[in-house]
């Protein structure tokens, strides 16, 4: 989580909070009182609905008036409001310092959010972004295996065990030959949609430096075939 946390006031003014979070280049704030505690959340879509850039939504039915005024009347306040609590979302969605990133990731998907608070005893102690979920991926995506002291051998075992793995994977159809680091996929696979997968799950393997697919794509109930896009490419050039 990011622990140097930026928040702001429920009193403070929008114009306060527009400027912190340009100043910031951050996307959120949590809002929180005198006493640390999380009492809202002010994003970016809680500023896209403004008479100020003339994005705010044509003027409610009579009939939504009628039967719907406390909802009309809300979310007029929400679009107009000049200070931080009339526009921020209440009860934020927040986790604890203990909770698993599966379960962080969950809230964030199932709720609809790009941020979630970091608390203790109701108190902000920081928050976690998509940012921060790309900023620890960044570490292992950047990791070279070129310089892999894993051999052909242990390689070519280990993608057979990740496809035996996964039960959508054509285990009995499809092999693998691996020369320097460089794995060659060949075989016959009767859904498309599963090439991307295999070579996915190959490219993922410690030691691989490289990925061919040759792999032939067989209709399995009319017979057609189509070769690999490598080798397509190939008949193309020539």
């Amino acid at each position: 989580m990011t622990r140097k946390v930026i928040g702001i006031s429920p009193e403070a003014t929008i114009a306060d909070a527009v400027d912190l979070m340009v100043r910031s280049n951050v996307s959120g704030l949590p809002v929180v009182d005198a006493s640390g505690a999380l009492v809202g959340i002010l994003s970016e879509g809680d500023l896209l609905r403004r008479p100020e850039l003339g994005t705010q939504k044509p003027r409610a039915h009579w009939l939504e008036c009628l039967f719907h005024s406390g909802k009309v009347a809300e979310a007029y306040a929400h679009t107009h409001g000049r200070v931080v609590e009339e526009i921020m979302t209440r009860e934020p969605i927040s986790i604890g310092e203990d909770m698993r990133l599966e379960e962080a990731v969950a809230l964030m998907e199932g709720h609809g959010v790009k941020r979630l608070p970091v608390v203790r005893e109701g108190k902000v102690v920081g928050i976690i972004s998509r940012a921060d979920f790309v900023r620890a991926l960044a570490s292992f995506v950047r990791q070279s295996y070129t310089d892999s002291l894993v051999g052909d051998r242990q390689i070519k075992a280990a993608i057979e065990a990740e496809l035996r793995a996964e039960p959508w994977a054509p285990v009995g159809t499809v092999t693998i030959d691996v020369q320097d680091g460089v794995v060659e996929l060949q075989g016959i696979i009767t859904d498309e949609t599963l090439r991307n997968a295999i070579r996915v799950l190959a490219e993922n393997v410690e030691g691989v430096k490289t990925v061919h697919d040759r792999m032939t794509w067989v209709d399995p109930y009319s017979g057609i075939s189509g070769p690999a896009p490598e080798e397509d490419a190939k008949g193309h050039a020539a």
